[in-house]
């Protein structure tokens, strides 16, 4: 593997995946994320988002091809913290005994002195509202309050790309909010899986549409988001905020 261009936050090559029951959940996906930019992937369940996500994070081994994040390479089965990705199910994602120790996990892993770890934790826990939370137990948390915990947990590390998988399921308004206004306010390079297709609208000025482990469609997500026969082809409903509303006489 060679280094590529640092310019770019993310770079996928050629990438495909099998998996050993499910050939081609993947197939030949090219894909360049420069920094700073908010990307949504959506598409159909089973269109192979997630196998892309943990891909790109080194969890999943492509059968073909390459990923590189900052121009250096993507390595399966590597410790990766300019990556970070929360999950769809926070339960998945949360397993200390309190919220401070689960937020401080990734900067221990990352070999940080104790006074760093302290700091980051706590920002971490200042930027997603949830300092009160610090000595709870996770599993004693309401669903929003896991979902935060969790992104705080992907914040502690500080990395250059953090990728959401669902980031508003099972959410009630107001946490759902919370997590939209989080991720507006985002510094990072962000990466978005959603079928809660306003968020999508609210939040990133691109959007990939993944189907079959394919990508059939990238751009602006208005664009896309508005071309009904490219969207029920592939799934998918036009979002009700771009749908003309007349006003009854």
């Amino acid at each position: 593997m060679s280094a590529k261009s640092i310019d770019l936050a993310l770079e996928v090559s050629g990438l495909s995946f099998s998996y050993p029951d499910k050939a081609d959940v993947l197939r030949d996906i090219n894909l360049e994320i420069q920094s700073g930019e908010k990307v949504g992937l959506i598409g159909p369940n089973g269109a192979g988002k997630t196998t892309l996500f943990l891909s790109i994070c080194g969890v999943l081994k492509p059968s073909k091809g390459e990923v590189f994040v900052l121009g250096k390479p993507v390595k399966s089965g590597d410790f990766h913290p300019e990556i970070g990705m929360v999950f769809q199910n926070p339960d998945d994602q949360l397993f200390c005994p309190s919220v401070r120790d689960d937020v401080a996990f990734g900067p221990q892993n990352m070999g940080l002195p104790k006074n760093e770890i302290e700091m980051r934790v706590s920002e971490a826990l200042l930027d997603v509202g949830c300092q009160e939370l610090a000595g709870r137990p996770p599993h004693h948390l309401s669903g929003g309050e896991k979902r935060m915990v969790s992104i705080a947990g992907v914040l502690a590390m500080r990395p250059d790309l953090v990728i959401y998988d669902e980031p508003s399921a099972n959410l009630g308004m107001r946490s759902r909010r919370r997590v939209i206004n989080l991720l507006q306010a985002s510094k990072q390079t962000i990466l978005i899986s959603s079928h809660d297709l306003e968020l999508i609208l609210e939040v990133c000025d691109r959007v990939v549409m993944l189907d079959s482990g394919q990508i059939v469609a990238d751009g602006n997500p208005r664009q896309i988001m508005d071309d009904e026969e490219l969207m029920e082809t592939y799934g998918q409903e036009k979002p009700h905020s771009l749908i003309p509303h007349v006003k009854p006489h």
